[in-house]
């Protein structure tokens, strides 16, 4: 009997019935929402159950797309949708105020099997800027469009246009008049973190073994001229690429942009063998923090494997995997 099974086995093998390279990959799924002077001193206990609920609700949304087979692009929207629609966090609803009173939100999105990206910057009227980056990405010729343009383009495609007013909350609105008061004293770089970081993101690897990662930003408290940061910036703020991971930032943009951060983080993965933690930890606690720059990324790699490394007092955070239970976090301390 011996022989004939071994035989079957081959003759399994031959006809096709076993193969090895349909075995499903691990799932991963990371979010943030944005980091800064964030401690628990600074928040009140109905804020902070409100913050991590929401959290964990961004998380069960995107990771039941991943674990039902679903694709890393689809969790990672899901996820920011969530997000965007909460007033917690400077993206969609929440988004902070410009110098004239206004918001102006970015976004993008990128496909780690191919490194496809779609991305709008400095749009009004758009209620999930995600979603229009997602549209870029899939309908179009282009990576970036911005301002009217980009709104005209989510217009033509069946993106209904919403009024600027429906980003309006009263919080923003008290510090966007803080941050004026304070503008007359000093330098605009000068001012306390809370006015120069806020976003949120997400990154996934799904059953097949590819990556994604989204963000999304109301931008900078006062911005003036158009200001983008590095959200809707492929490389500086999102980046994928099934050959290493993904990663979503959050912090001080004009320094991500400079020190293309995101791609920056996967080409020491990728390049120099390190592993997320290590790249993760190199760029954001080294390099950025030696040119006086604030804030954290989300980090996915191929293998689902989860690194969230931050250098501000806290960051509003969250993972869960195949191999590890639902946790958000908010400070460096969690």
């Amino acid at each position: 009997m011996k022989p004939f099974i071994i035989g079957c086995l081959i003759l399994v093998g031959c006809i096709g019935t076993i193969d090895l390279s349909a075995k499903e990959h691990p799932i991963a799924l990371a979010i943030h929402g944005g980091a800064g002077t964030i401690t628990p001193d600074k928040m009140t206990p109905e804020k902070e159950k409100a913050i991590r609920a929401k959290l964990t609700e961004a998380l069960n949304a995107g990771y039941k797309i991943l674990d039902q087979g679903g694709a890393s692009l689809d969790a990672v929207i899901a996820a920011v949708n969530i997000l965007e629609d909460s007033p917690l966090f400077n993206a969609g609803i929440g988004a902070v105020y410009t110098h004239d009173g206004t918001h102006e939100l970015d976004a993008s999105i990128m496909d780690g099997s191919n490194l496809q990206a779609g991305a709008v910057a400095g749009v009004k009227r758009i209620k999930n800027p995600i979603n229009l980056a997602r549209l870029v990405m899939d309908e179009s010729v282009h990576v970036m469009l911005s301002g009217h343009g980009a709104e005209e383009f989510a217009q033509s495609n069946g993106i209904e246009l919403v009024d600027n007013t429906l980003f309006d909350t009263p919080h923003r609105l008290e510090q966007l008049r803080r941050a004026q008061s304070k503008a007359k004293k000093q330098a605009l770089l000068d001012m306390p973190v809370e006015y120069r970081v806020g976003t949120v993101g997400a990154v996934a690897l799904d059953k097949k073994g590819n990556l994604a990662a989204a963000t999304s930003t109301g931008g900078m408290t006062n911005k003036r001229y158009g200001r983008v940061g590095d959200s809707p910036i492929i490389g500086a703020g999102t980046y994928a690429n099934n050959q290493s991971c993904a990663v979503s930032a959050t912090g001080h943009g004009e320094f991500f942009i400079r020190y293309h951060v995101a791609a920056d983080i996967c080409a020491r993965v990728q390049y120099q063998g390190l592993s997320i933690q290590e790249a993760g930890e190199k760029v954001i606690n080294q390099v950025l923090k030696n040119a006086g720059a604030t804030g954290g990324v989300i980090i996915v790699d191929a293998m689902g494997n989860v690194s969230l490394p931050f250098n501000t007092k806290g960051m509003y955070r969250g993972s869960k995997t195949s191999s590890s239970e639902l946790k958000v976090s908010i400070y460096g301390t969690d």
